[in-house]
């Protein structure tokens, strides 16, 4: 027995084993124990399961009248609301594979998850469309989408809502504003209203529980994004060992911002709160007023999130006019919790933040801190039905507790490799006493209690607000820019994000003296997602270079972190 045995919480098995139905089933199970009652929650309007469920299923009979078939892949691009959910298990039903992108990407980047999957379909939001259109409609002739469904976050709640769901002011011209649906040269476009309004006959449910379900792409050291290629197996898994690790019942109230596109929000809130018939309530995105307004109304007893939300609730000035005596489970990832901030919800609310790790191709959580037994900025331990090790990097060979290695994992929740990439698949993956483990890429160390600590990484990745940021994705865009010779993405310290990106530029001769940084930072604003754009830029005559004409990258980095070091000492 592993030394973190002796923390398991007592209630939960080791392992679990899976039901044989998919992730649809926990939809319609919900919908058939739980029919009247809450699904979601959204800015006032609440969308009971046996609804949920009927629109996943015309939404669903809509993709297969244009051709959607087994085993396809329609991608879903937005931001949190309940259309994304209608969409997911839609997309599911029709016996396709959701492939999940990041609503801030831009044209420039969606190209990508457009040709890559080889989608045909699309279903996004209005605010987004234009971008997805352009995309496709800049690819080569028979490459871009055949059908697009575009809706209105307005199709989703009452325009005169008022009190504790109201959206603040800030946001009304996003989610009012009715947008011109986009042309999609070759295609079609159709509103939601209209793509659910039929009376389509719905085929079979053909997929298994070994069928791919979705496709999340992640970037890496090299070259473009790569898709994930999960099962319903490996999110079935992780949606119930998440909803049994938090206390999970059909009684909980989670709040839902973290961002479904993403792995966790996906997986850890979503897909557990359905296979519970738990009731979300859903932001589109973060607003610490609003936060604490939806937490205190409905009660919220579950609330997976990113660190930097909690210090920002934490620092509102409406703090004391908050309830959040009902919360019972707090945690989440993507970045360290502050151990002040920490032991300050302790002393509030009783509340022990438990975090965890896990990657997309993981299905979110390989570890989490149990929810009894927490240790603060701690990985925590490997989660239900994994085996967590800590191997030398070079030797595959597992390291003794205390000393750093790579973090290598195997389980039923890890993905069956990337898409169309069967040569970073075989290098992600090693054999050891007779399992298949994943390599993570991160450095970390075990302590004596079976704790993980992450202590480095291996892959150059940055960690902006549990945002990751793949250095090699955002050089590849900026080389698109005409004044660009070369570009090399550091890290740099950001008191807010923790990290945030830094380019160090060489200009074309032709372009010197005729940029300046914010010119920089504006075209990347406008050709890549924000958080990848880099907030800061430093101009070179020349990058350094190894004998092989290699970017010494490190050297830039280390560089970065002395003059990091240098400026804290000085204010200090």
């Amino acid at each position: 027995m592993r030394p973190h045995y002796s923390f398991w919480p007592h209630r939960l098995p080791h392992s679990l084993s899976l039901p044989e139905t998919t992730l649809w089933d926990n939809l319609d199970i919900s919908a058939r124990r739980f029919p009247n009652k809450d699904a979601l929650i959204f800015l006032g309007t609440r969308l009971s399961y046996a609804d949920l469920r009927s629109r996943a299923e015309r939404l669903a009979a809509y993709l297969q009248s244009v051709g959607v078939q087994k085993g396809d892949r329609v991608i879903l691009n937005m931001q949190n609301c309940p259309q994304l959910v209608i969409a997911h298990f839609a997309i599911l039903r029709a016996n396709a594979v959701v492939v999940p992108v990041n609503p801030m990407n831009r044209a420039e980047e969606l190209k990508h998850y457009i040709t890559d999957p080889d989608a045909g379909v699309a279903i996004t939001t209005a605010d987004l469309a234009a971008d997805l259109a352009k995309a496709s409609n800049e690819l080569p002739a028979g490459q871009g989408l055949k059908h697009m469904v575009v809706t209105h976050f307005i199709d989703a709640f009452h325009a005169d809502v008022q009190g504790d769901d109201a959206p603040p002011a800030a946001w009304h011209e996003w989610l009012f504003t009715k947008h011109a649906l986009p042309q999609v040269h070759g295609g079609e476009v159709l509103d939601w209203p209209h793509a659910l309004a039929n009376h389509l006959e719905l085929g079979p449910l053909t997929v298994g529980l070994e069928d791919l379900a979705v496709l999340p792409y992640t970037s890496g050291t090299t070259g473009l994004p790569k898709g994930c290629m999960h099962p319903h197996r490996s999110i079935m898994h992780n949606a119930m060992a998440s909803a049994y690790w938090g206390n999970g019942t059909h009684e909980n109230i989670g709040l839902l911002v973290v961002p479904m596109f993403h792995i966790t929000g996906m997986t850890s809130v979503m897909h557990a709160g359905i296979f519970m018939g738990a009731t979300l309530v859903l932001m589109p995105r973060w607003e610490r007023e609003l936060a604490g307004r939806l937490i205190s109304k409905w009660q919220v007893s579950h609330w997976t999130n990113i660190p930097t939300m909690v210090i920002d609730l934490l620092g509102s000035p409406n703090f004391d006019k908050f309830n959040l005596k009902s919360l019972v489970h707090i945690g989440g990832g993507g970045a360290a919790m502050p151990q002040a901030i920490a032991q300050r919800l302790l002393d509030l609310y009783g509340l022990s933040y438990s975090e965890g790790y896990g990657l997309t191709e993981t299905a979110a959580p390989s570890h989490n801190n149990p929810p009894d037994n927490p240790k603060q900025q701690c990985l925590g331990i490997p989660f239900m039905s994994v085996d967590a090790r800590v191997v030398d990097p070079e030797t595959l060979e597992e390291v003794p507790p205390g000393q750093s290695g790579e973090i290598v994992m195997h389980g039923p929740q890890i993905f069956n490799g990337y898409w169309k990439r069967p040569d970073a698949t075989e290098a992600a993956f090693f054999d050891m006493d007779g399992k298949r483990f994943f390599r993570s890429g991160d450095l970390g160390r075990v302590d004596e209690d079976g704790y993980f600590f992450i202590t480095d990484r291996l892959k150059r990745m940055i960690n902006a607000s549990g945002f990751k940021v793949w250095p090699a994705e955002v050089e590849a865009l900026m080389f698109k820019h005409p004044a660009i010779q070369e570009a090399c993405i550091i890290s740099t310290r950001d008191a807010y994000r923790g990290e945030t990106v830094k380019a160090v530029v060489v200009l074309r001769a032709s372009h010197k003296d005729q940029l300046n940084a914010q010119d920089i930072i504006d075209w990347c604003r406008e050709n890549m997602a924000i958080y990848k754009a880099p907030t800061h830029v430093q101009f070179l005559d020349a990058l350094p270079k190894s004998g092989s004409g290699k970017v010494m990258w490190r050297a830039l980095q280390e560089a970065e972190t002395v003059s990091n070091a240098d400026s804290a000492t000085a204010n200090a």
